[in-house]
């Protein structure tokens, strides 16, 4: 027989989300098998029950054979043969009558009844352990809420104690509860085979010796084979036993543990605490902001891969990025009156997460790894030697905030410059001969900017007439009147990354120029932080509008847009050359270069598509023609297949806000 999948008794005192997410496939196992179990018995019911009806047909058959003498049929003589002929089929009728009811008391004591037991046994005691097992976890969480809660006085030394002591108990409890959940929900997985097996083994020993009574209709072969399958179910019979004393062994073993692994923060005085590790997994309590003052604490499964701190919720099959922590910086804080809280902040200085841990030991050893980590010291040869001899004279891992300080005031250039550069300069597509020089393009030492900021002439204008005017430079437009009036309404997600004056517009190289040269600026001065927008295409215009307030943050008709055009190796980048008149009568070219969560590929189908109704809209037949090319939303809209990207973000947090981080 092939090897059966079995949860570990090892792993479920820790309870990580990894047993959790193992555990939730053995679950859906089980529930996958009373679903077949019920579906099962219904047809095994059935035939029962057609056999039952099989009797009561024959033996009324039998009857209505005997009753023909009695009948007083009016041309009856020379009947008499026909009656004794009756008379013997009535009588082979009777006895195979009595083989029909022969099979069906087998069929219910050997199809119908080891179904029915495995159902209101073993899947009932599956199930009932699953509802102890749920019920222990809800107290061991809300025992750990009630101890997190702890202050740090010492005059509540009692209420500490008590509160220890019944963290002690629901811990043991469900220690307890998922070992017998874990236990039966293995011994399940050889119970299903048997159970599956054992009824079609009666019945189908209770049609052999149906058939061998009436005639020999069944081989040497058939009765080998039955015998080799009843072999099979003693085997598994033997596995499952010994596999069950092998259970109830570790069983014992695990529950006769010191008590102090159910204790948290039992070693509270001198705590053993490794200094040098370079990765870190266990659970944390995560402060998460509900209001203007108001705060949450969520009690979640962290682990730290390569440079990052991911979270897992219990039952998530995979991690999600918290926290990259390359070159942050960790330091124990005071929260809200509780112990072991510590501060991760951002290299740019921003603050960052606040975590509690539930122990000393576990607070100061998530601070050192988190620390190690930030210096790359997992990117080095040997990780660990260069961590031993890195901590061997702190006393505390705690990264000082004035390091930090002085790493942005040093003139030093970055040790990953070089390596920006270069991938920057390889996602511009390769030039050929007839592509013109980079100063024919963009003069040199054109200034960039990095943040969606227009000119407040531009603002005055798209604000004049009857509506108002916001005093940050935003406009109002809640309601967008000229999107409702286009046949063309798409959006896509970007994150500005930059723009800057262009000399011309007749090629698309000036816009994969200016990539070029925005994205190594952004290498050279380290700037990461982009701007989300939504990128709104119409028939008129594009507008780029806030995520959070629905507020416009830049519009441009679609006729000033010249050229656009997505890079030939990063899909993702996309950018625009846009011509606006100056107030000293000439015309000015910026190019602006954006990131998008889907092909840029797309979007300049979408612009394109834009423009040509724009061309069209005068002419009815050719807006006919393109309407018939295109499909349609319910509305009448152009849409666009796959504009929308999915979110694949896994992180707990609710909201990241319009900021983020490159």
């Amino acid at each position: 027989m092939p090897a059966v999948d079995k949860l570990l008794l090892e792993e479920a005192l820790q309870d990580s989300p990894q047993t959790r997410s193992l555990l939730s496939v053995f679950e859906e196992d089980a529930g996958t098998l009373t679903d077949y179990t019920n579906q099962l018995l219904q047809a095994m019911q059935r035939v029962y029950g057609a056999q039952n009806e099989m009797c009561l047909a024959t033996q009324q058959l039998s009857k209505q054979l005997l009753a023909y003498e009695k009948q007083n049929f009016a041309l009856g003589k020379g009947d008499e043969e026909v009656i004794s002929t009756l008379h013997y089929f009535s009588k082979v009728v009777d006895e195979l009558n009595g083989l029909h009811t022969e099979l069906a008391k087998q069929l219910a004591d050997t199809m119908v009844l080891p179904i029915v037991q495995f159902r209101e046994k073993d899947l009932t005691e599956v199930s009932t352990l699953k509802d102890l097992f749920g019920l222990a976890s809800t107290e061991h969480d809300l025992s750990m809420a009630k101890y997190s809660r702890l202050p740090k006085k010492k005059e509540n030394e009692k209420v500490k104690t008590e509160v220890v002591k019944e963290v002690a108990a629901a811990r043991r409890k469900q220690h307890l509860s998922s070992l017998q959940y874990y236990c039966a929900l293995n011994a399940l997985q050889y119970r299903k085979r048997m159970a599956m097996m054992e009824p079609m083994l009666g019945f189908a020993h209770g049609q052999i010796n149906f058939f061998k009574k009436g005639a020999a209709m069944f081989s040497q072969n058939m009765d080998n084979f039955l015998s080799s399958v009843s072999d099979m179910v003693q085997s598994i019979q033997v596995e499952l036993e010994a596999e069950a004393e092998k259970m109830r062994v570790s069983q014992q073993e695990l529950l006769s543990v010191d008590e102090a692994v159910y204790t948290p923060d039992f070693d509270v005085a001198a705590p053993q605490i490794n200094r040098n590790l370079i990765q870190k997994a266990g659970y944390l309590n995560l402060r998460s902001k509900t209001g203007l003052v108001t705060t949450s604490w969520e009690r979640l499964y962290f682990f730290t891969q390569g440079g990052n701190l991911m979270c897992q919720p219990r039952g998530a099959v995979a991690g999600g990025l918290i926290q990259d922590l390359d070159n942050c910086s960790v330091m124990a804080v005071d929260c809200e009156d509780r112990r072991y809280c510590f501060q991760i902040t951002t290299p740019n200085g921003k603050s960052g997460i606040i975590l509690q841990a539930e122990s000393r030991k576990e607070n100061e050893e998530w601070i050192c790894a988190i620390n190690n980590i930030s210096r790359q010291i997992y990117l080095t040869d040997n990780p660990e030697a260069v961590a031993i001899k890195l901590n061997e004279t702190a006393l505390q891992a705690v990264t000082p905030i004035t390091g930090f300080r002085k790493k942005q005031e040093s003139p030093c250039p970055s040790p990953n410059l070089e390596n920006s550069e270069v991938k920057n300069d390889n996602t511009v597509p390769k030039a050929t001969v007839s592509v013109p020089e980079a100063e024919e393009l963009i003069a040199p030492g054109t200034p960039i900017q990095f943040d969606i900021v227009l000119p407040a002439t531009e603002f005055l204008d798209q604000n004049r007439g009857s509506r108002r005017t916001n005093p940050f430079g935003e406009t109002e437009d809640d309601a967008f009147p000229e999107a409702e009036d286009s046949l063309l309404q798409q959006m896509f997600i970007v994150r500005f990354l930059g723009s800057m004056a262009v000399k011309t517009d007749g090629t698309t190289e000036v816009i994969y120029e200016a990539m070029r040269q925005v994205l190594a600026a952004r290498a050279i001065h380290n700037i990461f932080r982009m701007t989300e927008s939504h990128l709104m295409v119409t028939s008129q215009m594009l507008r780029l509008i806030d995520p959070q307030t629905q507020v416009s943050r830049a519009n441009f008709d679609l006729t000033s847009v010249t050229q656009f055009a997505a890079h030939q190796e990063n899909k993702r980048l996309v950018g625009f050359v846009v011509r606006l008149p100056e107030s000293t009568g000439g015309e000015s070219l910026s190019t602006y270069v954006f990131e998008s969560n889907s092909e840029g590929e797309k979007i300049c189908y979408a612009i394109n598509l834009g423009k040509e109704i724009n061309e069209v809209q005068k002419d009815p037949e050719a807006l006919a023609q393109l309407m018939l090319s295109i499909p349609l939303t319910n509305d009448g809209k152009y849409v666009l297949l796959n504009d929308q990207p999915e979110d694949t973000d896994g992180s707990p947090r609710e909201n990241a806000g319009a900021e983020s981080e490159a």
